[in-house]
């Protein structure tokens, strides 16, 4: 069973003015379990209040469904691992399906590095052709959310039984390590485990992933702190900074923010005892 569990705003903000927003998630089989970590949907009917949605950094790569589109070449795209948080009302009708991967075993289904994904917008076709574009038509025009997982498991599963590419070996097992850490792991301890320079540990990361272990560390961690915070019945800014490993509560606060968007106190509407 997974340890990391990679969690979205609109699972901890769960309180809106009116119907108008619906965010869902659906478990995967427990045969794509090691490669998807959760199937969504994304339901918004406009309103006078229009609702925020907003999108935290998860370590993990989505593809997106836009059902509500007008072509099924562009109905579909993929987007890579955010470092930063993004929040923006939802002011018109929206029906999104998307498919949540884990980064590094993400391209036995895509064959591309998630880097070829950073600050782009890759629609689905350009990656799996014509059999991308039919396939995405077929997810637009299925009856409801049920037969869209229903289609998206049979489609993964044939697509992972054809792949032909090999995992990154660092990459696989460095993820492996930081999940188990918690995400508490210095560049150098994650190479000594490894058994590979500091060098080539970033340099790996890079090409693969876009972005340096450093920050798919701090990343890792945010996500562990926020199922922890979610959870928790109270809250004690000592605590939290030792068991994370943060230097003190201005870190703390100052981490959760760049990730999140809001500090601890905004987010989870609770006193935070400072000792």
């Amino acid at each position: 069973m997974r340890s990391f569990i990679p969690l979205q705003a609109p699972l901890i903000e769960t309180s809106h003015p009116d119907a108008s927003y619906c965010y869902r998630e659906y478990q995967p089989s427990a045969n794509l379990s090691p490669y998807v970590a959760a199937y969504w949907t994304l339901d918004v009917r406009s309103s006078v209040r229009p609702p925020q949605h907003r999108i935290l950094p998860d370590g993990c790569v989505d593809i997106i469904f836009d059902l509500r589109s007008r072509s099924a070449s562009e109905c579909a795209f993929v987007a890579g691992v955010m470092t930063a948080p993004d929040a923006f009302l939802m002011t018109e009708d929206h029906a999104l399906f998307g498919v949540r991967f884990y980064s590094e075993t993400v391209r036995l289904f895509t064959r591309y590095p998630v880097s070829e994904f950073r600050n782009a917008q890759v629609f689905l076709h350009e990656i799996w052709g014509r059999d991308g574009a039919e396939f995405g038509e077929r997810i637009m025009t299925a009856a409801d959310t049920i037969r869209r997982i229903e289609q998206m498991e049979v489609y993964l599963s044939n697509r992972l039984n054809r792949a032909d590419i090999a995992h990154d070996a660092i990459l696989l097992q460095g993820l492996r390590y930081l999940y188990d850490e918690k995400g508490m792991l210095s560049v150098r301890s994650l190479a000594d485990k490894l058994h590979y320079s500091e060098r080539t540990v970033r340099r790996a990361f890079q090409k693969e992933l876009g972005i340096g272990p450093k920050e798919m560390t701090d990343i890792i961690r945010f996500q562990y702190l926020l199922r922890e915070l979610l959870h928790a019945r109270s809250y004690r800014y000592p605590d939290i900074a030792a068991k994370y490993g943060y230097s003190d509560q201005s870190h703390f606060i100052h981490t959760f923010k760049r990730f999140y968007g809001a500090t601890p106190q905004q987010v989870f509407q609770a006193p935070f005892s400072p000792g």
